[in-house]
């Protein structure tokens, strides 16, 4: 029999990329450290990154001795000798006199004669998106939000990763199921990243991340929300659905610094595809604040000093969006009321922050 004890130990990774995101590197991990490639290292060699490299040893040689972080960095004299001795001019010639002509692999490609992308509707890679489907050269105007659910309830810091995370898709999720039922085996599921083109895989990996906390899930870590009106606990895509089919909008409350980290515009394509309308939050990422305008989900900041807690909104009530009608009467920065379906009402900032353009 094999008895395991569960430490409360907080497993790291240390890399030189910049992909530190919870669960990028192994699902388990829980915080990444960036670092140059001989740091990532010497923190292996040592094993922990608890470690004071000055004081403390990260290894005992062959001859038993301990083994300083001072006694394998290298010196300056010897990295320039590396880089004098294998960086060498010949190379970039090399590259660049033939770069132009491409490579076999790349010339013998053959190219469509159709002037629009040929869909596959059998891929799993790539396929033609819901959001194109029907799409109009005038705008649609703004979008009514009236007696929303809040399909998650999120803190600060949500990062595009947890939005739309690039891990490997496990199997039991909603992705997994779908690639499942056409024919895919699981050793083939790959990553969310390299499905990123299929806007199927998009949707079903839409707040997938292992790591997400979801306050309606009262503590409970992972990629799954709450069906407020059943109380019945779903993956964030199954929930979704269920609220589509029922006709109901969806809204995201969150905190500060939502959408931050790398620019994916993919997180703003999945909360769409999922049906959510608008993300009430106490501050954007920049870039991903403009994505989400330009998907048309609305993004609304809480007043300074507010936010859902201060609010006393647990994520369990129904929101209507008092926006204007006509698209000629929006402004960027407007107020904007928010009402519950308790007779609770507060007022947003409509991050829209250029002045709408009329066609």
């Amino acid at each position: 029999m094999v008895y395991i004890i569960w430490l409360d130990v907080v497993v790291v990774a240390v890399l030189s990329g910049n992909r530190n995101y919870e669960g990028r590197v192994h699902p388990l991990t829980r915080a990444n450290y960036l670092a140059s490639p001989p740091l990532v290292v010497a923190y292996a060699l040592a094993g922990t990154v608890d470690i004071d490299f000055e004081n403390e040893p990260i290894g005992i040689g062959k001859d038993g001795k301990e083994v300083y972080f001072k006694d394998v960095w290298p010196t300056n004299e010897e990295i320039e000798q590396v880089i004098k001795s294998n960086v060498l001019p010949k190379m970039f010639v090399d590259t660049y006199g033939s770069i132009t002509e491409g490579n076999d692999a790349w010339n013998n490609l053959v190219v469509p004669k159709e002037t629009l992308y040929p869909w596959d509707p059998k891929s799993t890679y790539i396929h033609k998106p819901a959001y194109l489907e029907n799409i109009t050269m005038t705008p649609p105007g703004p979008p009514s939000v009236k007696d929303a659910y809040c399909l998650l309830s999120l803190g600060d810091s949500i990062t595009t990763d947890h939005i739309s995370p690039s891990g490997v898709i496990k199997p039991g999720t909603p992705a997994a199921k779908y690639l499942l039922e056409r024919g895919v085996k699981p050793e083939n599921f790959t990553t969310y990243g390299s499905r990123r083109a299929n806007d199927e895989i998009v949707v079903r990996g839409a707040f997938a991340n292992i790591r997400i906390v979801n306050k309606l899930l009262e503590g409970e870590v992972g990629p799954k929300t709450v069906h407020v009106p059943t109380g019945e606990k779903h993956y964030v895509f199954d929930a979704a659905m269920k609220y589509k089919s029922e006709g109901h909008d969806m809204v995201i409350l969150a905190g500060d610094e939502y959408g931050a980290g790398s620019s994916r515009d993919s997180a703003a394509k999945g909360p769409l595809l999922l049906g959510v309308k608008a993300v009430i939050a106490k501050g954007f990422e920049r870039i991903h604040r403009s994505n989400l305008v330009g998907m048309g989900i609305i993004p609304l900041r809480f007043k300074a000093g507010e936010d859902a807690d201060s609010l006393n909104l647990s994520g369990h009530e129904c929101f209507t969006i008092d926006l204007p009608r006509k698209i000629t009467e929006i402004r960027p920065g407007q107020d904007v009321t928010v009402t519950t379906q308790n007779g609770k009402s507060f007022t947003c900032t409509l991050c829209i922050n250029t002045q709408v353009c009329h066609i």
